[in-house]
């Protein structure tokens, strides 16, 4: 499978496309940062 067909989801902290990864394959359903970065962030820009 190409890269440009693989399944891809919106980041909820910087709103930027990501794509499927092979260590998310159990888990795509519940992925909704594209990375760890984004995920320690997600708090803060709540506040805003």
């Amino acid at each position: 499978m190409k890269k440009s067909q693989l399944p891809t989801k919106i980041c909820l902290v910087c709103e930027r496309p990501f794509t499927w990864r092979k260590k998310w394959e159990r888990d795509w359903e519940n992925v909704k940062y594209c990375s760890k970065r984004c995920m320690g962030n997600r708090n803060k820009d709540s506040n805003k």
